[in-house]
């Protein structure tokens, strides 16, 4: 008697019970529904059939077929098999589509249609309650393996919404500066590419669009190959020679309207076509190679010209602050007040430059990437598109520059202007955009 009792016991320690646990509702929206016990030897039919064993509603998740997927214990009674019943919109496993079936893992994530209902698929010893659709969550007699090794579990979302990759960075800069301390130059440096960084990355998220990594960069180095090559001479030669865009050295010798018309010319149509250079090369770069290559580097919408022109203002900002603003005061001030001083004033100016372009260049280039995304949607008026935005964004820039010479107060104000131009055309595009169902964009209220 005593044998048959440990022979039962050991059977029963392989048993292996399977639940699945809700998610995400997807684009449903909705309650999460509660945990759900899958029985032994039995199946368990999903779908928006009432007689489904696991039913989800008929109005809410109109991406689930009617009898969608079909779960089942195989014989060893140590796996599960999820097989896809022909749905219209497919079963996806850890993002990849199901075909016919296959046999789950612990921690599987199984996606009823495309944008459906999203489930984890654990396992738990019998000896260990699982939870049943009437018991929560947070119920203390159930413990599972993905409990315990959470990151064994996570897969992709550990990269799409834990915020790996930012925190990553961070740390490794951290480290950087750690090591550089004392040594200036490269110090700034490695500050002013993470504050530009962190800055792009705001606007990033809230443009909500994948782009590449890499075309984003060569937008922002294509601006900075611009300025470095006798490319910048020709830009000057039109906008500050023949046109009256030539700049003053003192402002306070010049009225306003002089100034504004100075700034207007050699600060703003200058600069916000420079800017635009990737921009254009983007789309033309997009139409030679075509699809799918025009969508995914290409410009076919106003958030690709937002996401590439904020690149290229990046490159712009951190050449003009890096190459420019802080060696120029670095030296004037470390020749009169000592070296030390001039190095902490040059450190001083750095961070709000930096943090500022996010109402200053990348603002006006941003907005100027918005009308020229504009133009391809509505290609029947794209010279007067163009036209309004790439003198709009002048006009902004040139507002920037000009009173900036006399109060910090009104410069402040123009800033907040600059930016919500900025936002508006973000939240336009994002309207506009051919591919909002796959917008990511961060909400900062339900009602957004």
């Amino acid at each position: 008697m005593i044998l048959f009792n440990n022979n039962h016991r050991k059977k029963r320690e392989k048993t292996m019970v399977g639940f699945l646990r809700m998610l995400s509702t997807g684009k449903g929206g909705g309650q999460l529904l509660p945990p759900l016990n899958l029985p032994e030897n039995g199946e368990i039919l999903i779908g928006r059939e009432p007689s489904c064993q696991l039913s989800l509603d008929p109005i809410t998740y109109t991406m689930v077929s009617r009898r969608h997927a079909v779960l089942r214990q195989k014989q060893d009674n140590l796996t599960w098999e999820i097989c896809d019943l022909n749905s219209a919109n497919g079963t996806y496993i850890n993002g990849k589509r199901l075909q016919q079936c296959q046999v789950l893992k612990n921690g599987d994530r199984l996606i009823f249609g495309h944008d459906g209902p999203e489930f984890i698929f654990e396992l738990a010893t019998q000896t260990t309650p699982p939870p049943s659709s009437s018991t929560s969550q947070s119920d203390d007699s159930f413990l599972s393996l993905t409990q315990l090794f959470p990151i064994a579990s996570t897969g992709k979302e550990l990269t799409k919404k834990a915020y790996l990759l930012p925190a990553g960075l961070t740390v490794i800069f951290v480290v950087l500066m750690f090591a550089f301390i004392g040594k200036p130059l490269y110090f700034n440096f490695l500050l002013a590419i993470y504050i530009a960084l962190g800055a792009y990355y705001y606007v990033y998220l809230l443009c909500g669009k994948y782009k590449p990594w890499w075309i984003l960069l060569a937008s922002a180095l294509t601006t900075i190959l611009i300025l470095i090559t006798p490319i910048l001479y020709l830009f000057a030669l039109v906008f500050r020679v023949i046109l009256p865009g030539s700049l003053p050295e003192n402002t306070s010798d010049i009225g306003f309207i002089p100034l504004f018309i100075s700034m207007f010319f050699g600060a703003g149509l200058m600069e916000e076509l420079l800017k635009a250079v990737p921009i254009f090369g983007a789309y033309w770069l997009g139409i030679k190679l075509g699809s799918p290559w025009k969508e995914r580097i290409g410009v076919i919408e106003p958030l690709d010209g937002i996401l590439l022109g904020t690149a290229s203002a990046v490159g712009f900002t951190l050449l003009e602050t890096l190459g420019q603003y802080v060696p120029n005061i670095v030296n004037d001030v470390s020749s009169q007040a000592g070296e030390g001083a001039g190095e902490l004033l040059g450190l001083q100016l750095l961070i709000p430059r930096i943090l500022g372009s996010v109402a200053g260049h990348m603002a006006y280039s941003g907005y100027f990437g918005y009308f020229i995304g504009l133009s391809v949607l509505k290609p029947r008026k794209r010279w007067q598109i163009l036209a309004i935005g790439y003198l709009s964004a002048s006009l902004i820039h040139a507002l920037w520059n000009t009173v900036g010479s006399y109060s910090n107060f009104i410069l402040a104000a123009v800033g907040v202007i600059s930016y919500a131009f900025l936002a508006a055309a973000i939240l336009k595009a994002r309207t506009l955009s051919p591919t909002r169902e796959q917008n990511f964009a961060t909400h900062f209220s339900h009602k957004l």
